[in-house]
Parts: structure tokens; sequence; C-alpha cells
């Protein structure tokens, strides 16, 4: 395979992605599945690191996975963002009680945000960029 094949393939796989991410709250998707992943993490910390406050057990292993899952499911069905993103926010503040203050604020953080950022995402919104070379803002 000749290298200008091989970089007319990662360009199309590009654009490919970049067509797909387009019509979907990637980053809110993203960042909440990453803050139920790094609170998930810190579940599996030390014991000289992990502080145990509130409920213990499966809260703590059940709000971040949740939160993984919504973020996931924010990806792959747009559809439905907004019941996931409020229940992102939702869980994302549980694990402020049940899982290390939230994965040590970390995953709190990015949880919170993702939500927000996927809760105000509107699918058919013109960009921004056209409207103002119009003179429209």
């Amino acid at each position: 395979m000749s290298t200008e094949a091989r970089t007319d393939d990662s360009r199309d796989l590009r654009e490919t992605f970049r067509r797909w991410r387009a019509h979907r709250p990637f980053w809110g998707g993203l960042l909440l599945t990453l803050a139920g992943a790094e609170i998930l993490l810190t579940e599996k910390a030390s014991l000289k690191v992990v502080l145990h406050i509130g409920m213990q057990g499966l809260a703590g292993y059940l709000l971040p996975t949740v939160m993984l899952l919504c973020g996931l499911l924010i990806l792959f069905n747009p559809a439905q963002r907004l019941f996931y993103s409020l229940l992102g926010i939702l869980l994302s503040l549980g694990t402020w009680v049940t899982s290390n203050l939230g994965g040590f604020f970390i995953g709190l953080l990015l949880g919170a945000v993702g939500s927000c950022l996927t809760f105000g995402w509107l699918p058919d919104q013109k960009p921004r960029r056209r409207l103002l070379r119009r003179g429209h803002a």
C-alpha cells in the first residue's frame, strides 16, 4: 500500500469521525464518561488515600458506573441526551457522598461540566461563524 493511499484513508477516517462527532454532544459525553472512569479508579486507590465518607459499598461503585454508562449513551444515543445529562449531574453530585468526595473533586467536576455541556447542546443550531460573517450578531 502506498503512502498516498494510506494518507487518503486516514483523511477519510478523520472526516468520517468529524461528521459523526458533529451530530452529537461529543465533549459532554466524553467528559461524563471520563468522570465515571476516574471515580471508579479512585475507588481502587490504596487505603492510605481513600476517604470513607458516607455510604460505601454498592453505592460507591454503582453511581460512577451509571455515570460512565450515561456518558457512553450520550455518545451513541444523542436523542435522549436531556435525560442522560440530568441523570449525569445528579449522579455526579451524589458521588460527593458515596465515592471519595467525587473522586477527589476531579470526577465530580468533570461529570458536572460534561452534563452541562450535554444539556446545552442543540442539534440543529447553525454554526456561529456563519452568522457572524453575515453580520447577524
